[in-house]
């Protein structure tokens, strides 16, 4: 079975004496559960590995159970140390407290019961840890696979990544496309809007949530205003709605809005979204097209390649801690603009022959000395650039 880098990491930290409880995070269907079982049968440490998804509503008491089953049998059995494991924890009400309580007991008892928590929304779980259990963790974010994971797991080429996107449970089925487009909207989609975002947070209007990820996936890409987005969407109430709903779908790990880059964190904060689906089969799956026939018209293969550097730079700016913008100013425009630690890098995609780069020019005169990157076919293609690890860039 593949091995995510990931894993390697976690078994690290486990193989450990007790000091952090493992927080794992990430959007659904990315190997969470799999990565953490992977480990949990490898290991000589007895334990306990639940899903909170199992228990309707949750509860904080069903919590408190399986957290006193496994001080039971530590002492019952003389175990030196065991695994306790739970699976969406975000769907305990008020679990952060609970388990902050709980491991503070530990703590004082010394009782050396390792803890593994596992979260799919991570708005809700970075709440939690923040609210209760600063000090006492450590994170590992999973992001969507990356072209490098599917290529080796699968054996796909860049253009077939670029489509299907990075959801390894749906590769074995992609020849059957119409099949592959329900499980991704279906499985995928309808369980991530309904259980991350729809159970767990009040939404006044679920059904203009759910018109805005199909509109922002269907321009991912591409630089769109509020008024504009207004325009498009029936009841669509205001701006401020419109920015809300589109942070909850970012923090499900769906879809995003790229801010504009600017040295000011207003400007960034007001300016309007490029949208950017963090998977790009949340953006093949609703269109009409089938694979063969978009890889042959260049205009729309060229916004699904564009589309599939802005997902993977976004996935990758969680991982690795950097940010992600865009820039434009009248005609003038930068697909893509990283910053981290001060330093910044341009990248344009050009993904036709009629698309000019006067962008890059007129960005680093405004800004001064900034690396710039050109992917296309003559220099470094985008295929090469979905190897490349964002942070050699600066």
């Amino acid at each position: 079975m593949y091995e995510r880098s990931e894993l390697q990491v976690l078994r690290k930290r486990i193989n450990e004496p007790r000091k952090f409880i493992q927080v794992i995070l990430g959007p659904r269907q990315v190997g969470k559960t799999t990565m953490v079982d992977q480990l949990f049968k490898e290991l000589d440490i007895p334990g306990i590995f639940e899903s909170a998804d199992d228990i309707p509503g949750g509860s904080a008491e069903w919590l408190k159970q399986n957290w006193e089953t496994a001080r039971l049998k530590m002492k019952s059995k003389g175990i030196k140390e065991f695994l306790l494991i739970i699976d969406e924890i975000q769907k305990v009400p008020n679990w952060s407290e609970t388990v902050k309580k709980l491991w503070d007991e530990d703590s004082r008892n010394s009782t050396n019961i390792k803890v593994i928590l596992l979260g799919s929304s991570r708005l809700l779980v970075q709440k939690g840890l923040t609210e209760s259990l600063a000090g006492r963790f450590e994170s590992i974010y999973l992001t969507h696979w990356s072209f490098s994971e599917m290529e080796e797991a699968f054996g796909w080429d860049a253009k077939k990544f670029a489509w299907f996107g990075g959801y390894p449970g749906s590769a074995e089925i992609i020849k059957d496309q119409p099949r592959w487009k329900h499980y991704i909207k279906d499985s995928l989609i309808e369980t991530s809007i309904s259980k991350d975002i729809l159970m767990l947070t009040r939404i006044d209007k679920p059904a203009l949530l759910k018109k805005l990820f199909e509109l922002g996936c269907l321009y991912s890409g591409q630089i769109l205003s509020y008024t504009k987005i207004m325009g498009q969407l029936q009841d669509a109430g205001n701006t401020t709605t419109l920015s809300h709903y589109l942070k909850l779908l970012e923090t499900a790990g769906l879809l995003g809005g790229i801010e504009k880059y600017s040295h000011t964190t207003i400007r960034k904060r007001s300016s309007s979204p490029k949208f950017q689906v963090h998977n790009n089969s949340l953006l093949s799956s609703q269109s009409s097209l089938q694979y063969e026939e978009v890889v042959k018209d260049s205009a729309a293969w060229g916004r699904i390649v564009e589309s599939a550097i802005g997902a993977y730079l976004v996935n990758q700016s969680i991982r690795d801690n950097f940010s992600v913008y865009y820039w434009r100013e009248g005609n003038d425009e930068v697909d893509f603009v990283l910053e981290s630690k001060g330093k910044a890098v341009a990248i344009e995609v050009k993904s036709s022959i009629s698309k000019n780069t006067r962008g890059i020019y007129n960005f680093t005169k405004k800004f001064g000395n900034i690396k710039t990157y050109l992917i296309d076919n003559k220099n470094l293609s985008w295929e090469e650039f979905l190897k490349v690890n964002p942070l050699d860039l600066f």
